[in-house]
Formats: C-alpha cells, structure tokens, sequence
C-alpha cells in the first residue's frame, strides 16, 4: 500500500462537450441555483418538467466540479421507506434518460447486502419485512447461495445476505452532464466562474443574489453548493441555517484486474465490515463508511474553492487496514500490486439524514445538499421533489424526515459538526437500534437545570433536538460510581426492561417524576400596533387551529394546525392564560417547524407577535394516582383542577410555577412549566417529600410506552403533514362548526363526506413471547386477511395488561373495491390481523379506542374518571 495515488473518474467527461455556457451574466430570473453538481442540475431539469424555464444555474467553477460524481455510482433500493420512495423517482429518471439515448451507463447488476452477526440478520430481515409489500422484491439467502452469485466473495464468516436484484449503477458524471444538456435545451442559463457573494432579502423572502459578476433579481433561491452550502447559508442577508460538513470519504479502484463485462457481478455492501465494492468495467471499486471517520478541512475555517490541494494526502497509512478488510472480503483483490485511492469528501448532516426544503429563515430560499456519501442515490428524487414543492407552494409527498426545520442554529456551528459527523458516516452502515442508539459526540450541549441532578441518580440519557434527556434511571446504580450508559442495543426485550417497568409502576400506583423540559414553548401576544377593540391574538388562533380556541381564561385546548391538504402541521396545547395571550406548548423537534410555519401566517400588520420561551421553563410531568396528594402537600393552594386548566401557584419556596391539569401520557397528573431559576428547589421537594407517596424518577421511554399504550398519537410517528386528524382518530380537535374558517378547514370537510382511505389503529401483539422473540419498534408490515394493509408507526410494551402494542395506520387492501375504510370493516369479525416482524408473523387484536388496560391502578388510586381532553367553550364572545 506505498505511494498510492488518487484517481480522476475513469469515465469522467468535460461539461464544454455537452453545451456552451452563456457569457454575459443574466440580470434577472425566476430561479437561481447555486451549485452545478447532481442536485443543482436535477432541481433545474425538473423544474423545466414543469414549465419554469427561467432559471440560472450558477458555479463557482466548472459544471459537475464538485464531488458529485466521484461517487460510487450504485444505486440502492434496500432502504428505509422515505429514502426508498424517493430514490426510486431517481431510478425511473435515469431510466427515462437513459431509454432518451443518453449513454448514462445505466445497468442492473443487483446488490447483495451481508450479515456477519445475529443481529445484523434481524435488522435486515426487519427491512425485508416492510420492503416486500410495497414492491421490492428482496430475499434472505445463505452463503452458499451468495457463493453463487459472486465468486469473488470470502464467505465464510457471514450469516446470510440479502439479494437485491433491481439494484443498479449508473455514471455519475454523466448523469449530471445529460440533465444539463437537456436543462440547456429547454432555456436554463448556466455560468461558470461566478462566485455567489451574497443573498438579498426584501419583506422577509429571496430577493436578488450578488455575484462576482453581477447582481441577479430572482423569486427563488436554491442552494445546491454541496460542500459549500453552509457558508453560502450565512452569506444570506439573514444568515441561513444548514447543518452540513464534508467528511473524508475514501475509495479504491483495483488495476488490472480484468474482470468480464459481459456479466456484472452484484454491488457488496458488508455493513459490518463498514465497505462497500461494485464492479466497474473490468476492475473493482470499493468504498468505505468508517466507523469513526475524519472532517474534511479540518484545519482551515472555509472550505477553498479549489478544494483537492487541501486533502489529505497521506492515505497509503490511512486506508491500510480498510483495504486488509476489502482483500478479506474479496481475496482476488489482494493479488494486485497497488489500487488508486480517492479521497472525495462528502456532505454529512448531523443525523445522516439528507436536507432538502424552504428554510425557516427567509421565504423561497430553498436548499438542497448532504447526500451522505452517495450523491446519485437521491438526487433525482430531491429533485423532482423540490421543483414540485417550489411549483405547488407545498410539498407533494412527506418529506418531513429530510425537512431543513428539524435543526437550530446551534446545529450548525462548524465545532459541533466537525465532531458529530465522525460517527455519522459509519452510523451509514451500522445497526441502529430503535431508541437505543445515541451519539457519542456533540453531546451535552442544550441541558435542563436538572441534568447534573439526574445524572447522580442514575440518568441514561438521549438527546432530541440536542436537548438531552433522560431516557431511563438504572436502578442499579449506586452514586459515586461511574454513570451508567446506554448498554448494547438490542431488538429483543429491552436490556432496562426491569428499569422501565419500576418506573411504570410508580406512575400506575404512585408518583413518576419526568423532565420533558425540550417541549418547545411559545407565547402568543398582542403586537406593537392592534386595535383595541379587536382580539387580533384570538382571531390569528381561530384561523390557525383546527379547535375552538375561544375558551375560558385559564382553560387548556389541545389543538392541531393544519396546511391546506388538511395534513398536521403542528399538534399543540393551548393555554389561555389572558384574553389575548396565549402559551403554546408543542413536540420538542417542532422548535423551529411550527415557529417559522406561525410566523409566515402572522397577520402582516403586526398585530401578533410570537415569543420563543423554550429555554425559560423546565418542565415536570407529574404523573400517578398519589400526584394530587403530592402536589397539595407542597402548595398552599387547591391543585384540585378540572380536566385540561391551569393556575399559577406556590410550589415549596416556589413562585408563578404555571401547573397544568394534564400529562401526555394519558394518565393522572400535572404539568408543571417551572421558571428555570425555581427548577432545583422545586425537583428537590417534590423528590423529599414525594418518598412518602413512592416518588421515582421516570425517563422518556417509559413514557412513550404509557402514551402508546393510551393510544395517543404523535407528532413525527402518527401525525404528519400528510396525516389529518380524522385520519388519526383525534376528531375531538376539530370544531368544523366553529365560525371561523381554519387553514385546512375545506379539506377535512371534503374528507368527512368522502370517507376516510386510511386510519389508526391500536393493536395487541397476540402469542409472542418477550422474552425470546423480537419486539415491534415500528415499521412493520400489518396484514388483514393475509392481504398488506398497513404499516406500525410506533411500538411499546403495556405493562399492565402484559403485552406488546403497536400503532399504525391501516387502508383497504389493494384487491377491496372500495377504498373507504369504515369502523365496520377494521373491526368486521372476520378480519384476521398480523403483523411480520423481521419474518416472524404474529396474530393481532384491533381497537379503534383506547384499552383501559390500567384499570385496576385507577380503581386503587380512587381516581375513575376518565382522563379525556375536554373542550370548554368561553362563555363570552370577544368582537371578532
């Protein structure tokens, strides 16, 4: 492995060959696109599929001079369901290009994903299981049978693999030089050279774009720079927030080989050796996902514009043992004097999940970069899906796990990056395990004011929206030992099993103590300038959720907000704290979402403002049959309240601690939103004098399982921009009576007369032992009368009724005529529901109401009541 040199594309073609690039900088255009790689030049060529021609793509230097086509070219659909969706519009581009008679190098060769351990197996069997009733075809085969399909392959310590044979390669390079030529054809301007210096704003959205050579007038902005997006971001006028950095990302290609072409051997992908390897022409390429990799640039603040002198060039050392690894997976390699080694540095995000989407920021600045590794896979969907967003106004599938919104700004500090991104490449390729497998760097940096106090009790935190958080208490640690840790992961029964289930208990029969301080928090206000005589607060509200916000001062209302397809925007609490000022309390990863959808709804006359106070609360759900005896111990005041109202009490030394008459966990309790100076004083005596009513700490994860268990759908799990509340079985939301007109209002009132096509459903897991078997996580495939009809989104355990439960929504199957779904057909005798959990089928009982499966902690603790959100209307009609 001495004196390895880096390689040039073997097939790498100049952009000039293609078409001219125009000369005089045009001076103004509909779209402008910064970045001429994959990305860019797939957003220009679909937004030319529907009609927009006046758009310019934009350079720094050459077309295509980026990393986006030093990738590996492969093309896999072995994925989860979000990503699968749209790579799959990328494949049917590629294909349209390529049957066009653009020579793209298409061609199916098939993949074959490898398992070494046992729960490398399950983790892909789980794949196969929600893969295959959707369409792919995917199959588990031994290794005698991966023997067969590629000779090459050291089998002999692997498990199994999985065979993908639609799985594809195609030439990068020449997949972006094709969606150029055809952009030219159809209009696009495309300049070279020219650096974007900064964006203007005007009003709050995208207004011009400044360059070296010139100013550009345009409605929208794209950045597509790659590797340079985040410090385009903050070139914005006002600095724009893009989580992504370059990691060093290393392949390999074999000399002399000389391998036939006639028949192309599958794609590797041997996850737990973190490689992959295709066959390209007659040699071998093979990549890595290391483990632990290294940020790109490291050393200098901004990445250059001629970025290949500044790599590093000592790989030889580097890729040593990556390449003993490859030579064990595929000895013919080893027999080669020396590979060419590329070092070609790709976009990683935070949580190795592509960013695509209109920024928070600033209105019709929309941005479109970390690929992770593998450019071609998703460009030509994130293409086609950004123009028809940009087209439409609103996103035309559910792009909420790769929307921009899901970070802050303190994700995007370059330090944070640097760091985070180490594990993030290999996170590519290793078993994540649901709930249980966190970050190891970039961690302890949004903190509660009790997490030092949590920590000495035994906290295994987890983080959300970088907010840490308890996920569990190890009860069998001691204080001053090490802190526990999350242990190995597993898709069994959970390794703290016991743990949850003692803090179960402690919220079924006593008091369970939980820090939910990330829940985003914002304040609703009256403006600088509004009209006396009109509630412009309460008409902004009525007009933004789905229920009847004019409720009595101090009452509660849980609400949604809606987009105009009648999908979730937000799920929220309202609290009416005044007749124009209300508190808004939302899921934590809605911080930035739900603000920035708010704040471009807000009434253009600055009559309502909005006030982000996330961090001025920490936030203690107090939870169990013994919280009112508890709660009425440290206060003066009657904490007696009715269902789903507040008041502002005294709690130990305590004061202005707002104590809400709700949990969200379906179960007794309050809410305590604590000024964060109070929050130890307060936590110290709810502990202290708590021990006589059975206090314990209780972690996030068990209650998630409590709200799961009390059928409470979720933001991110259940409800989605394309889910609706009736959909959801949360109709109680929706006050379609109310005489104002809400956002999303038409579109559930069409789905009222039409019927539903699909809803949620609560399931028991039937005949499966926890103890041996492996759990749901969600995902799963649910089948009714052996035809697939829906998929879990979420999963947990019901500790009082003893078994496993899901969530998941459930349509007709495709052989039903009818494709409304009633009461009668989800709860028909006759149905027989299962669901496969990665191969293994499991027998089903379906609810459409929430089991009281803790009935017996509710008849001991006195409380019989059934804890339900209820709507108080406001007796007194404000001017509206």
């Amino acid at each position: 492995m001495n004196n390895l040199i880096k390689f040039a594309h073997p097939i790498r073609q100049s952009w000039k060959q293609y078409c001219t690039v125009n000369d005089t900088l045009a001076q103004t255009a509909r779209v402008v696109i910064a970045g001429a790689g994959l990305l860019g030049n797939s957003v220009a060529y679909h937004l030319t599929e529907n009609g927009w021609t006046n758009v310019v793509v934009l350079d720094q230097r050459a077309i295509g001079s980026g990393t986006s086509d030093f990738g590996s070219g492969t093309i896999g659909l072995f994925k989860p369901t979000p990503e699968r969706n749209l790579i799959i519009e990328s494949l049917k581009l590629y294909q349209r290009l390529q049957q066009a008679g653009h020579n793209i190098g298409l061609k199916k060769c098939g993949a074959l994903n490898l398992a070494q351990t046992h729960d490398r197996v399950i983790a892909l069997k789980r794949r196969i299981a929600y893969n295959l009733p959707t369409g792919l075809f995917c199959e588990f085969i031994d290794a005698e049978t991966v023997k067969k399909l590629h000779p090459l392959l050291n089998v002999d310590d692997i498990q199994g693999a999985v065979y993908i044979p639609d799985d594809c390669i195609a030439d990068p390079a020449l997949v972006l030089l094709a969606l150029a030529d055809i952009s030219k054809q159809r209009g696009v301007k495309f300049f070279e050279g020219c650096v974007v210096k900064h964006v203007n704003t005007k009003g709050g959205r995208v207004d011009s774009v400044e360059t070296d050579i010139g100013t550009i007038q345009c409605e929208y902005f794209i950045n597509c720079s790659g590797m340079w997006a985040r410090e385009l971001g903050l070139k914005c006028k006002k600095p724009i927030c893009i989580p992504a950095y370059p990691a060093q990302h290393f392949f390999a290609l074999t000399t002399n080989l000389n391998l036939p072409k006639e028949q192309l051997l599958p794609c590797i992908r041997d996850y737990d050796a973190y490689l992959y390897a295709r066959q390209m022409n007659t040699e071998m390429l093979v990549g890595w996902f290391e483990k632990e990799a290294k940020p790109a640039f490291e050393s200098i603040k901004d990445i250059p514009k001629e970025w290949k002198p500044h790599l590093d060039e000592n790989m030889a050392i580097h890729c040593k043992p990556l390449w003993e690894k490859a030579v064990d997976r595929i000895p013919l390699v080893g027999t080669i004097p020396e590979p060419k080694l590329t070092n070609s540095p790709d976009n990683f995000t935070p949580d190795g999940r592509w960013i695509f989407g209109e920024t928070a920021e600033v209105k019709n600045y929309f941005v479109a970069c970390g690929m992770n590794g593998n450019p071609l896979q998703g460009s030509g969907g994130i293409g086609k899906a950004l123009a028809e967003w940009i087209v439409s106004g609103t996103p035309t599938i559910d792009i909420l796990p790769f929307n921009i919104q899901r970070f802050l700004h303190l994700h995007n500090n370059r330090q944070y990056l640097q760091q985070r991104i180490k594990e993030v490449v290999g996170r590519q390729y290793a078993i994540l395990y649901p709930n249980q497998s966190e970050y190891k760097y970039s961690r302890k940096l949004r903190c509660s004011p009790l997490y030092s106090v949590l920590e000495q009790r035994g906290a295994v935190f987890g983080t959300k929206m970088a907010y840490e958080r308890a996920l569990y208490f190890d009860t069998e640690y001691e204080r001053g030992a090490k802190f526990p840790t999350m242990p190995q992961g597993s898709f069994y029964k959970p390794k703290f099993f016991n743990c949850m289930q003692k803090e179960y208990v402690a919220c079924a029969q006593h008091v369970g103590i939980i820090d939910i301080s990330s829940f985003s928090k914002i304040e609703i206000k009256p403006g600088v300038q509004h009209d006396s005589n009109r509630n412009n607060v309460l008409h902004y509200l009525q007009k933004m959720c789905t229920n009847d916000v004019d409720i009595e001062k101090s009452h509660i209302v849980h609400t949604a907000m809606l987009n105009e397809r009648g999908g979730y925007e937000n799920d929220c609490m309202l609290i009416r704290q005044n007749e124009d000022h209300y508190f808004m309390i939302s899921p934590s990863s809605q911080q930035t979402r739900i603000f920035e959808w708010m704040s471009r709804n807000l009434p253009r006359d600055a009559s309502v403002k909005l006030n982000d106070v996330t961090s001025m609360y920490t936030v203690i759900n107090v939870v169990g049959p013994k919280s009112s005896q508890l709660m009425s111990e440290l206060s003066n005041s009657n904490v007696k309240l009715q269902p789903f109202t507040y008041r502002k009490l005294n709690i130990g030394y305590a004061s202005d601690v707002m104590i809400m008459s709700f949990t969200h966990t379906g179960m007794p309790g309050y809410c305590l939103y604590v000024p964060s100076e109070y929050a130890l004083h307060v936590y110290d005596r709810l502990m202290s004098v708590g021990r006589d009513y059975g206090a314990r700490d209780v972690g996030t994860l068990t209650q998630r399982f409590l709200r799961i268990d009390k059928f409470i759908p979720f933001w991110g799990d259940e409800l989605t921009s394309m889910t609706t509340p009736f959909e959801a079985g949360v109709s109680y939301s929706v006050r379609l009576d109310k005489r104002e007109c809400f956002i999303g209002k038409a579109a559930l009132e069409k789905q009222k007369r039409e019927g539903l096509m699909k809803r949620l459903v609560f399931f028991h897991v039937e005949d499966i032992d926890i103890d041996k078997d492996v759990w749901p996580w969600g995902g799963e495939p649910i089948y009714r009368n052996n035809e697939f009809c829906g998929t879990v989104t979420s999963a947990g355990y019901d500790f009082a009724s003893e078994k496993l439960v899901c969530l998941g929504y459930i349509s007709r199957p495709k052989s039903n005529e009818s494709r409304v779904i009633t009461t009668d057909f989800i709860m028909d005798k006759n149905a027989v529901y299962h669901i496969d959990i990665a191969g293994g089928k499991f027998r089903l009982t379906q609810y459409i109401h929430p089991r009281a499966t803790a009935a017996k902690a509710m008849e001991e603790s006195d409380l019989k009541k059934t804890y339900r959100p209820t709507v108080v209307k406001f007796k007194k009609q404000f001017q509206v």
